[in-house]
């Protein structure tokens, strides 16, 4: 799902908002919810890293995932470094998954897995089928004289 994320700074109030918004249609967004900050908390939060940071822009409403915090943290700072108002940050979770390099690793490995799985049945006799279980599997049932099946 593809976001946005708007950092407004209102430097007469001293406040940040945090603004979510997400792709309702190709193109068009819109807002699902917003959060007020303390502007000087956060000034002073993220000079102390990256860690507090996180700790105070979680919310019960707003509480993103550590690849998302840290990317709103980058924004963030950004933001405060180049003294702007407002930064706009587009997210699409699919880059929080695993890179595509990881994916053709695990296909080389899966190679590896088909060789050990396949089997030849020309290996196998009966006889040692019965090593494996010696008991007689066949079903063994008969039609009850009252059942339905006897027509």
């Amino acid at each position: 799902m593809r976001q946005k994320f708007t950092f407004e700074i209102d430097a007469k109030k001293g406040k940040l908002t945090l603004s979510e918004s997400a792709e309702a249609d190709p193109g068009t967004f819109l807002k699902l919810h917003f959060e007020e900050y303390d502007l000087e908390e956060m000034k002073a939060v993220a000079v102390k890293g990256q860690d507090a940071f996180i700790e105070i822009l979680r919310r019960k409403n707003l509480f993103p995932s550590l690849f998302l915090a840290e990317k709103l943290f980058g924004a963030f700072t950004s933001l405060i470094a180049e003294g702007g108002e407002k930064l706009v940050m587009d997210y699409d979770d699919i880059d929080s998954f695993p890179s595509l390099e990881v994916a053709e690793a695990e296909e080389d490995e899966d190679v590896e897995l088909d060789k050990l799985l396949s089997t030849d049945d020309n290996d196998l006799s009966e006889d040692d089928i019965k090593e494996i279980d010696p008991e007689d599997d066949t079903p063994k049932f008969q039609i009850d004289k009252n059942s339905e099946q006897e027509n």
